[in-house]
Order: C-alpha cells, then sequence, then structure tokens
C-alpha cells in the first residue's frame, strides 16, 4: 500500500480479510484493485461492496440470536430490545452501506464472543474470539482490559487453576458510585481516595497535552503568507526590512512582533520533515530543493516548457565571492552535467533553475515513512529526534543527545530568553543633545576594559585578515587604521565604559563581519606580490607551453598532444603487467623504445608490449576456439560474393580513350606511384573528392590474404618477422568502421598502408620503422583501451577489490592484536614495578614511550611522519622565541647526561649483584624482564606485519591512479608509483636493477569546466576579482606560477629534482582548502618520491657514461661499420628481457610455441625456468610464489 497515500492504518487481520474479498473483486471489476487509481469509482465497485456488506452482516444476525438465546429468561425481552436496536442502528447502517469498513461484520464477532463468555465452558472459545477481533480493527483495544479481569477473575481465580487463596466474599462485594470501591480477592486493595486523585491527574494532563498537540498542528499546518511591501513611503522615511524575506515595516513595534513570530520554534520544514524550527532555520533547511547530486534522476526543463528525463552525472559547486567589507559579490552557484535518458548519445551542462525532481520519486509522503520508521522523540515540546535505538545499533550511530539539546539545559534557555524580552527597552531614556553624565558602578572597570579589548582585537584580526603583512607596520599606524576601520564599519565605541542605549525605534547597528576561518577557497586569499613563485617545471615535449623556457632540452620529437597518452599507456601497462605478463620497465626505457627509428636491431620492448596487449584481444585457438574478447563493429572487407577489391562504382566513369600500356620494365610498386599520381591528379583538377579518394590501401592488404585474415594470425599467435604490424592494420582497418574512431585510425593507416605504396604487409612493416613516437603511441593507446573491455582485466581488477578487502580485515586484525600485545606490556611493566628490588632504583619505562600509542588507531608511519612534519612546520611559521629555545636544548642535554649516567650506574650494580645468589623475588622479577622483551618483540612483529599488509593493500588499488591533490589554480599532482605498482617496478624484473619506475612528480593542467569556472571568468566576475585583489585569476596565475604553466588538461609538466620538491611544498599556502590537503599529501610521500627521483638521476647519470664509452649517444643506430656492438650499451631499452613471458610459457610472446617434436625438450626447459623461479623469488605469507601483490620491501 506503498504507492497509495490513503493506507491502511488497520491491524493486518483485516488486511487478509480485504485480500480475500479481493479475489472475488477481481471477476467484478479489476479495475478497482488498481492502487495508483486514487479517484476511480463504478457502479460495479459500489454494488459489490455493498453486497459484500450485506453478507458478512449475517454474521452478526447470528451473534444477537446466540446472545438473546443465552440471556436468563427474566431478561429475554430486554435482549431483544437491544439486539433489534442494534442491527437497526442508523449509525451502522450509514457507515457500512455507504463507507463500506464493516462495522456490522466486526460487531458481530464482538457479540458472539460477549455471548460465549456467558458460559463457563467457552471461556476460552471468548478469548479466542476477542483475540481475532483485535487483529481485526484496534480500536476494540479500550474493552481488552474488561475481557483481562473478567477473564482472570472467572477462569483464572474462581476456578483453581493457579492456586491462590480466593476471598470469595470481598470477591462477591463490589459497590459504585461516583468512586468506585472495589475489594479484589488476591491483588492489593486501593482506596477511593488514590483512585480518585489518579483519576483527575490523568484526565487534566490527556487534555492539556491533546489541545497543545492540536494547537500545534494546526500552527504547523497553516501556510505562511507574507507581507506585501507598504507603498507610497517618502524617500527620507525611515524603514525597518527583515533581510530573509524582504518584508519592509514603516515602524518598529510592527518589526518586532513580525520578527518575535518568525524567532517562534514552531515551523517545520517542508522538504526534510523537521519540526521544531524558527522560521530562518526551516527556510534555510528547505534550501535543499535545490541542490541535486550525482547518480541521481531529475527532470530538465526546457525554455520552451519542454521537459525530458535524465541523469546527474558531475557537479561543480562556485563559492560565493566575499569583498573585503564582507558583502556579497557573487553567490554560490552549481553547475551539472546531465545525460538524457531516452537520449543516450546526448549530454548537457545546465543549471539548477533548469532543473526540478519527479514527485513520484520524492514525496513528502515517503519523507514521512520514513521518519516514522527511524526517528523518534521524547513527549515535550521542542525535544530533539534522536535515531530509534535498533537503527543506531546496526548503523553504529552515536545516540547519545548533546547536552545542550537536553531538557533541563532547554528550559533554562527557555526562562532566559523571556527574561530578556521582558527586559528589552524598559526604562531606557536618551538625550540626544546633553551628554550623559558617566554613572560607574561598582566592580565596572574590569568589564569596560575587556569590553573595549574584545571589540580592538576583533578589529586588529580583520585588518590582518585582509593583508597579512599588517602586523610589520608600526604600532601607530596601527591604531589609526584600527580606528579608521571601526568607523567606517558601523561599530559603537564605548564611551567611559558604557556601550550607548538603542533608543526606541532605531535598530541596533550590524556587528562586525567575523574573521575567515582558514582554510578556504584558494583563489580568496589575498595574493603576495614578494612571495617566491612555484619552481619551473620541466616539459617532455618539444611544443612548450610557454615563451620562456626553464632549461634547453634535448629534440625528442614528442608532440604535448602525446605526454598524456605517454603516461597513460606505461601506467597500464605496467599496474596490469602480471595480466600481459609483461615485465615492468621504466618510463625512460619506454620512452627510447617508442623512439627507435632503425630496424637493425631486434627491440624486444617494443614487439613484446604490442604482442602481449594483441594476445588479449583475440583467445588462442585452442581456448574456446578463438573466441575475440572485445566489442568490433562489423567488417569493412566486402566479400567475395557481392563486391570485390576492384569495385570503383564510387568513382566517376572515364572518358573512353586509348590505353596506355606501360613500359616492359614496370614493377608493381611502380604501378602503384603512378596510380597515387592519377589519383593526385584528379584530386587536383577537381575529377574526385576528398570522400571518394582512398586515403590508406588497408583493405587492399586485408583483401590479399582473405583467407589468412588478422584474427586467424592473431589466433594462430603468428608474430614473426614483424607481422604483429600487419595485425595491426587490420584490426585498425576494422575499428575504422566506427565513426568515433575512424579519423584515429584513418590517420595511422595513412602511414602504416600508404596509397603511393604496394598493399603488402613487408611495406607496413617497414612502414612501421618510419614511424614517430606520436604514431606509435596513438596505436599502444588504442591497443590498451581495447584491453581494458576483455575478461581478463576485468577479472584481475574484482580480484585486486577482493583482496583489498581481506588485506583490510587482515590490518583490522593485526592492529587489534597489537593493542592487545600493548595492554600485556602495560600490566606486565606494573608487575616489574612491583617486584623490583629496592636495591635497584626505579627508572621511567622507554618501551611505552618508543611505542606510539597513535598506531593503535590504525594509523600508518607514513601517518606518523605527517603528523610530526606538520609540527615541524607549525613551529617554524611561529618562529618562537631563540632564547626559550637555547634553554630547552640544554635541558635536554642535561637529561640525556643523567640518563647516561644512570644508565651506567645501573650496570654497575648489575654486576655487582650478579656474584650473590639471587632471591626468589629477584628470580621472579628476572622472568617478568624475559616476558617484557618477549611482548616488546610480539609488539614489532605485529607492527612489521601492519607495515607489509599496508604496501599490499597499496599495490591491490589498481582501478584508478589516484591523484596527489591540486593547487590554488586546479593544476592536478600525479605520482604514478603512489598505488597499483611497487615503487621501483617488479623486483624480478630483467631491469629491477634501475631502482626506480617513473620517477618524477607529474603536474597536469586544469580541465576545461575548472578552468572556465574559476579561470577564465567573465568580464563582470573579472572586475569584482580585480577590485578585490588589483588582478585578475590568469594575470595572478602567470606571476605565482612564475615562468612555465600549464593552460589546461592536455599540457603537462614534471619534476625531477628533490629539491624543486622540496620548493613546490614551500610555495603551497596551507590557508586553502586544496593546497592544504596537497601539502600533507606531498609531505606523507616526501622521502619516497625523493628517494626514487635521486635513483632516477643516479640511473641515467650512469647510463650516460656507458654510452660515451661505447662512442654513441643519440638514439639512431648507425649501421655503416661493420664492428659488432653489444646493443645494451648503446640504448637502456634494449636491457630489458621479458623474463615473465618465459617463466610462464616458456617462450616470448613474438616467438612461436614450441614444435611437436621438441616438446619435451620445451618443457624440460620451462620446468628448469619454474624451478630457477622457485629458487629465487620469495614467497608471500601462504607459501606461494610473490607477485605484484603480496611483495615484502624494507621500508
Amino acid at each position: 500500500m506503498t504507492a497509495s497515500e490513503w493506507t491502511l492504518d488497520y491491524p493486518p487481520g483485516f488486511a487478509y480479510f480485504e485480500w480475500l474479498l479481493s479475489q472475488v473483486a477481481n471477476y467484478v471489476d479489476p479495475r478497482m484493485l488498481d492502487v495508483e487509481a486514487l479517484g476511480y469509482d463504478s457502479w460495479q465497485t459500489i454494488y459489490y461492496q455493498r453486497a459484500t456488506v450485506i453478507l458478512t452482516e449475517m454474521l452478526l444476525v447470528y451473534s444477537l440470536d446466540r446472545y438473546v438465546k443465552s440471556s436468563p429468561q427474566s431478561t429475554r425481552q430486554q435482549c431483544y430490545a437491544a439486539a433489534l436496536s442494534i442491527m437497526l442502528s442508523p449509525a451502522l447502517l450509514i457507515i457500512d452501506h455507504i463507507h463500506f469498513q464493516y462495522n456490522g461484520f466486526l460487531y458481530g464477532i464482538l457479540v458472539l464472543s460477549v455471548a460465549a463468555a456467558r458460559t463457563e465452558s467457552n471461556l476460552l472459545l471468548s478469548a479466542l474470539l476477542f483475540a481475532a477481533l483485535l487483529c481485526m480493527k484496534h480500536i476494540y483495544l479500550y474493552l481488552a482490559p474488561a475481557y483481562f479481569v473478567y477473564l482472570f477473575r472467572v477462569y483464572c481465580l474462581m476456578a483453581p487453576r493457579l492456586g491462590f487463596a480466593v476471598d470469595y466474599s470481598a470477591a462477591k462485594s463490589v459497590t459504585r458510585g461516583l468512586i468506585g470501591d472495589s475489594s479484589f480477592s488476591c491483588l492489593p486493595n486501593v482506596s477511593p481516595r488514590i483512585t480518585f486523585i489518579l483519576t483527575l491527574a490523568s484526565q487534566v494532563s490527556g487534555q492539556a497535552i491533546l489541545l497543545a498537540i492540536l494547537g500545534e498542528v494546526l500552527f504547523k499546518r497553516k501556510q505562511v503568507t507574507l507581507l506585501s511591501r507598504p507603498t507610497n513611503i517618502p524617500d527620507d522615511q525611515e524603514v525597518w526590512v527583515v533581510e530573509q524575506t524582504g518584508e519592509v515595516f514603516t515602524t518598529y513595534e510592527s518589526y518586532l512582533q513580525r520578527v518575535d513570530f518568525y524567532r517562534q520554534k514552531r515551523f517545520h520544514c517542508e522538504i526534510t520533515g523537521h519540526t521544531g524550527l524558527n522560521f530562518f532555520d526551516a527556510l534555510q533547511s528547505e534550501e535543499f530543493k535545490n541542490e541535486y547530486y550525482p547518480g541521481e534522476t531529475i527532470v530538465v526543463k526546457f525554455e520552451d516548457g519542454g521537459r525530458a528525463p535524465a541523469v546527474l552525472r558531475e557537479k561543480s559547486k562556485f563559492p560565493e565571492l566575499l569583498g573585503p567589507n564582507g558583502t556579497v559579490e557573487r553567490a554560490a552557484f552549481s553547475r551539472y552535467c546531465v545525460s538524457f535518458i531516452n537520449r543516450p548519445d546526448e549530454e548537457a551542462v545546465v543549471h539548477a533553475p533548469h532543473l526540478t525532481r519527479e514527485r513520484k520519486t520524492f514525496t513528502k509522503q515517503r519523507l514521512r515513512s520514513f521518519l516514522k520508521k527511524t526517528i523518534e522523540h521524547e513527549a515535550w515540546t521542542g525535544a530533539p529526534w534522536c535515531v530509534k535505538s535498533r537503527i543506531a545499533e546496526e548503523y553504529r550511530i552515536n545516540g547519545n543527545i548533546p547536552p545542550h539539546l537536553t531538557y533541563e539545559n532547554q528550559m533554562l534557555q527557555r526562562k532566559a530568553n523571556l527574561a530578556a524580552k521582558k527586559n528589552d527597552f524598559e526604562g531606557q531614556i536618551v538625550n540626544f543633545h546633553h551628554e550623559l553624565h558617566p554613572l560607574k558602578p561598582k566592580g565596572s572597570k574590569g568589564k569596560r576594559n575587556a569590553q573595549d579589548a574584545a571589540l580592538l582585537n576583533e578589529a586588529y584580526q580583520r585588518a590582518l585578515a585582509v593583508d597579512p603583512g599588517f602586523s610589520k607596520i608600526p604600532q601607530a599606524v596601527q591604531q589609526q587604521h584600527i580606528e579608521q576601520l571601526i568607523r567606517t564599519s558601523g561599530a559603537l565605541v564605548h564611551r567611559n565604559g558604557f556601550q550607548p542605549i538603542a533608543a526606541k525605534g532605531h535598530p541596533k547597528p550590524p556587528p562586525l563581519p567575523p574573521p575567515p576561518k582558514y582554510p578556504i577557497e584558494d583563489l580568496e586569499l589575498t595574493p603576495i606580490r614578494d612571495r617566491a613563485t612555484r619552481p619551473a617545471l620541466k616539459f617532455l615535449s618539444d611544443d612548450i607551453p610557454t615563451l620562456h623556457p626553464a632549461a634547453e632540452e634535448p629534440h625528442s620529437g614528442i608532440l604535448m598532444r602525446s605526454v598524456g597518452p605517454l603516461l597513460e599507456t606505461w601506467d597500464t601497462l605496467n599496474v596490469y603487467c602480471e595480466v600481459f605478463q609483461l615485465d615492468s620497465f621504466t618510463f625512460d626505457d619506454y620512452l627510447e623504445a617508442l623512439q627507435l627509428t632503425d630496424d637493425t636491431y631486434h627491440c624486444q620492448l617494443l614487439v613484446e608490449i604490442h604482442c602481449a596487449v594483441l594476445k588479449k584481444l583475440v583467445n588462442d585457438v585452442n581456448d574456446k576456439n578463438g573466441q575475440v574478447q572485445i566489442s568490433l563493429p562489423e567488417s569493412n572487407i566486402p566479400g567475395s560474393d557481392d563486391s570485390s577489391l576492384a569495385d570503383n562504382s564510387a568513382l566517376p566513369s572515364p572518358t573512353p580513350g586509348p590505353e596506355v600500356k606501360p613500359a616492359a620494365r614496370t614493377t608493381r610498386s611502380s604501378l602503384a606511384k603512378s596510380e597515387a599520381a592519377d589519383l593526385k591528379n584528379d584530386l587536383k583538377n577537381g575529377r574526385l573528392s576528398m570522400s571518394e579518394a582512398k586515403i590508406h590501401r588497408a583493405a587492399e592488404m586485408e583483401q590479399s590474404t582473405r583467407s589468412y585474415d588478422w584474427k586467424t594470425r592473431l589466433r594462430k599467435r603468428d608474430f614473426r618477422d614483424g607481422r604483429w604490424v600487419f595485425i595491426i592494420v587490420g584490426l585498425l582497418y576494422q575499428l575504422s568502421g566506427d565513426t568515433r574512431r575512424r579519423k584515429s585510425c584513418d590517420d595511422i593507416l595513412r602511414k602504416l598502408a600508404p596509397p603511393d605504396q604496394e598493399a603488402r604487409e613487408e611495406i607496413a612493416i617497414s612502414q612501421y620503422s618510419l614511424l614517430d613516437i606520436n604514431t606509435r603511441v596513438r596505436i599502444v593507446e588504442v591497443l590498451c583501451m581495447l584491453s581494458l573491455e576483455t575478461k581478463a582485466i576485468r577479472n584481475y581488477m574484482e580480484d585486486c577489490n577482493n583482496n583489498m578487502t581481506d588485506f583490510r580485515k587482515e590490518r583490522i586484525d593485526m592492529q587489534r592484536k597489537r593493542k592487545a600485545a600493548m595492554e600485556d606490556l602495560r600490566l606486565l611493566h606494573k608487575e616489574r614495578k612491583a617486584l623490583q628490588p629496592e636495591s635497584k632504583t626505579a627508572s621511567p619505562i622507554p618501551e611505552l614511550e618508543e611505542l606510539d600509542d597513535s598506531r593503535m588507531n590504525g594509523a600508518s608511519e607514513d601517518e606518523v611522519e605527517v603528523e610530526d612534519e606538520d609540527e615541524v612546520m607549525d613551529t617554524e611559521e611561529e618562529a618562537p622565541h631563540q632564547g626559550r629555545s637555547l634553554r630547552r636544548a640544554n635541558d635536554r642535554a642535561a637529561q640525556r647526561q643523567k640518563r647516561l649516567e644512570e644508565e651506567k650506574l645501573r650496570k654497575e650494580r648489575a654486576q655487582a649483584e650478579k656474584a650473590k645468589k639471587p632471591s626468589k623475588q629477584e628470580k621472579q622479577y628476572e622472568k617478568v624482564l624475559k616476558r617484557i622483551e618477549e611482548a616488546k618483540e610480539q609488539i614489532r612483529e605485529y607492527e612489521e606485519e601492519v607495515l607489509v599488509i599496508e604496501n599490499d593493500l597499496r599495490e591491490a588499488d589498481c582501478p584508478r591512479t589516484r591523484v596527489l591533490g591540486k593547487d590554488r589554480f586546479w593544476n592536478r599532482y600525479y605520482w604514478f608509483e603512489r598505488n597499483a605498482m611497487p615503487y621501483a617496478g617488479l623486483p624480478d624484473s630483467s631491469t629491477a636493477f634501475a631502482g626506480f619506475a617513473n620517477g618524477c612528480l607529474w603536474v597536469q593542467g586544469p580541465d576545461d569546466m575548472e578552468r572556465q569556472g574559476f579561470i577564465e571568468l567573465c568580464d563582470a566576475e573579472n572586475a569584482q576579482y580585480y577590485k578585490a585583489f588589483m588582478m585578475t585569476v590568469p594575470e595572478r596565475k602567470m606571476i605565482e606560477e612564475g615562468e612555465t604553466h600549464c593552460f589546461n588538461a592536455r599540457q603537462w609538466g614534471y619534476y625531477d629534482d628533490p629539491d624543486d620538491l622540496d620548493k613546490l611544498i614551500g610555495w603551497l599556502d596551507t590557508h586553502g582548502v586544496r593546497e592544504t590537503k596537497l601539502r600533507k599529501e606531498l609531505q606523507a610521500q616526501r622521502d619516497k618520491i625523493s628517494t626514487y627521483m635521486v635513483a632516477r638521476k643516479r640511473f641515467l647519470e650512469s647510463s650516460e657514461e656507458k654510452k660515451l664509452e661505447n662512442g654513441e649517444v643519440t638514439s639512431r643506430i648507425s649501421t655503416r661499420t661493420k664492428t659488432y656492438r653489444d646493443p645494451a650499451n648503446l640504448l637502456r631499452c634494449f636491457a630489458w628481457t621479458n623474463l615473465t613471458a618465459e617463466r610462464e610459457n616458456g617462450h616470448l610472446h613474438s616467438e612461436p610455441k614450441p614444435a611437436a617434436n621438441n616438446r619435451k625438450q620445451g618443457k624440460a626447459a620451462k620446468k628448469a625456468v619454474e624451478e630457477e623461479g622457485r629458487q629465487t623469488r620469495a614467497a608471500n605469507r601462504q607459501g606461494k610464489p610473490l607477485t605484484r601483490q603480496g611483495n615484502r620491501y624494507t621500508f
């Protein structure tokens, strides 16, 4: 019945009765059973309901007949009259035959129960009928006490069933009057006086509560009507305004009456259902109307009046802008990105006025039902609502009422408010022409000084918030500025210690705006012009987005648009390296492999990346018949039956002419070149459009091997001699059938299968060796995006999520064990102190000081270090007095010296006592000391285990790359080793000796929505910002970021020096919201980031030295000389070997499986590799070989 607002408030027995009637009603009129049709009526419905009322009233006739027959003969006539009056009652006929409540049927059950109670043998039947009646309608609960007393007396007491001593004289002695006097046979007697007092008290209190409830409900349900503004007000007349409602009053008395009305806590919020609020709190609570949240289903309203359902995807909140004087220059607003339900391909960015909620999904009735089931409150006006105990226990909600909301404090507050209202404006006489003689009450001097000091302190804080350098100006100038600030802000200066009295009819001046509570919006902080700028960024690309580069970088051929895909693909390949069966590799090796443009040497890293990812797109021929794991558009290759490769119907028919015969020595390549030249001439002369021209020859390449297409090659893992390039050509050509990918795929295919070359796979292989890094990373990006759709990646992510859940449970278990061990250690120290011999001096317990209690709450070492660094930072900013610091340093040195002397003395005494025979107490003391050492060792093991679990949890967090934070200009900071991968790559990879994975802190510019909402403001907002800070946001960005900038999300820079990292941390402002979080995160990860930055720098320097020794510096390898050179000495990427594939498969991805005749030899080699892996690789806690999750590192 939750779909209808007319819910059934009867007990469940009546619901079953209605259900039985509905089984027949379905054959009469099925429409009457629709709970959604609230206003539905029909003659069939009326006939059926009236017929059921008449049929069920037959039970009333039968019950009255039984009642009359069971009555004594002397009262038989009166019983007939009572039965007829009940049967012919007009009220019963009207209610049952018009409103259809079936009261006659229910009354018949009651009469039948009364008739059964007259016979001693039917007492249980009477109780059963009455219990069934209570399950049908709860209004008969009023008769339950009478039934209880009657049955208890007749069935339990009069009959010897319970063994009570019965006073039969008292049972028969009952008198009745205005006040009943009863004597009980078993229960204690109640005197008439107590009965009268209890009756009177209950009736008076009940009536009072009922009147209060009725008055409250009527008042709350009444709509609050705002007063209209008065007209014809003179310009010089003083008025009073209620800011929240905009109401205007010409007299101060009417203004006060309206404000007092609004301040009464008798309003309720229409949206949340909260009661006991004043008008302003209820109005603020209803602001939820205009707030929407991601994932919510809403309705978009168009300007032409149309409406469309949509799902809210993203939400951007823009805070309000406040001026220096505290006024609101721009109200806060929100911008939403929505996706239409009926049009899934369309999205829109709208504002809150264009959104609304569907009333069917969010109604007051549903909210009221939810609140009724979950909260309750005590029976006094203004009592706070509390979550029910059952709900609080289930969701671990604190059910304690705050002290200021308890009944006692609320009563005291109300008394104080009434006293304050009573004393307002009583006996206050003000003479504006003559100065009052200052009356100095006894003991008021200190109070006046405190008030003046508070006023001056508030003005000083405001001046300091506007200008942080205010404290450095001379004191005399400070005093003048504070006095001017107090006068301009309208504050009342105390005269002779007394505050001027506000005359009747004149409102009090507004109070000073409070100082800002940090942290606040970063761009609302006052810029400091002489402050150090952000350290200069380094850029990987050649097109640096700044006019003044920080340093000259060598020409790399990398475009800025390729930096983001480079980082994304490297991160994807390293995060899911176990799925791809790849060894981890550094980012610098990845760049070198993609930049290699010479096919003289075989780069295993470049080949294995492509082959490993391709193998996940299509299964092996022996695995589910080579099932394709990704969604592909329909093939663009025409079939052999209905079309052919030579079908050029789309081209215009050429004019017939003499056939030009090729020369005698014409080759296929010269024919292709001639065709390309003819095509270019047709385009130039206008005989052929761009859409009709061939931009690549991928179709011809795929058609030439129709029976051995790219899917067949991929199923058979035919990657030898660069044939994986031909597979990529076929894959990209089929993907070009998708309109979203067509342009990107055609651009790549234009280079792999150019129209002026032959359509052969050798051409594609040779063309790939000529590609630049920008095109190659686009190919890898397409392959990585496709691999994320495969079942292998999805299963790996689900396994990681399950592992994270297990790790969290294990961490909680270890923390509980450590807490218990800490408590045992405290008890052991207490026992040690009790057993300590008198010859040994009592010493502090250094063990408990070393074991920090902060770890008991689940804090890791990183968090503890962050807290310490924050404390150091605060200390440096506060700049304590030097004399105090030196004195404390001397004290610490003296304490250390004293500890050393005491330790030396203790050792000497221990050595002297060794010669003596130990007593029983000393033996126990030694045992306790030994147990203490064991407990300390156990605690250290738990802590080390928690650190290992924390690292496992970090490496299992693979669904997304975690951002460190954002700075004031919405630049994002990434450290890719933070999650989902080991800090230095897999410890058993072929390049693990490098000691790093990426080794850089990357900076990404703001996205478009953040840039448009916070940086590139409109003209009006720019004017407001310039008026407040004497610069616009773009100007501030250019000043504070220094010489290097990232202007959008497609631009990336990086830091690779620990000194720049320290400067960046110092540049961040702790008064801003975003930079506070970013600074905290950078401080937590600083040591690790710096360690791997230094490792990267050291490794690159050693690699450059090796290159210089071998006489080779450039990435292009020369082959003119015959001298052999080890490729590993030429480029770092040549040192990489895919040991993972060799260990798990017995061969590389680019190599074919061992032949059938060499199968035994291949198995033996694989077994040897596995055996070697077992001997060299460590095992996790379950005894299995370690993967990326579960590695144990030295911290």
